[in-house]
């Protein structure tokens, strides 16, 4: 599934004969899912992980919001956003709520 979500290689594609003969190929024994399998686990590691994060943030207190951008060594342009709190004990805490990569036509618009 890694491979699929870092590729940017839609869940069809499981489906595709040459694919999954390659798999085979690799090892008889590796286990080869369906799409509606690569899908229904992309969707529960997400539940799990909004829960992590709403687990991280304070129920009763105040949050600010940051946005981050920067370029990678690689020249993607990447953005960042950022909850921080303060606990009880007055020590900063920060989650990191989203990740993106900046859209290729912006950031050619803004010269990122």
């Amino acid at each position: 599934m890694l491979g699929f979500v870092s590729a940017h290689i839609a869940w069809n594609a499981i489906s595709n004969l040459e694919l999954r003969r390659s798999y085979k190929a690799l090892s008889n024994d590796l286990v080869r899912p369906s799409a509606t399998t690569l899908s229904n686990i992309c969707r529960r590691k997400y539940a799990l992980t909004v829960d992590a994060i709403k687990k991280q943030l304070p129920i009763r207190n105040k949050v600010s919001l940051a946005l981050d951008g920067w370029t990678s060594m690689n020249k993607l342009a990447i953005t960042s956003v950022i909850a921080y709190t303060m606990d009880r004990h007055w020590a900063l805490r920060e989650v990191q709520l989203a990740l993106n990569e900046v859209n290729r036509l912006l950031c050619s618009r803004f010269e990122c």
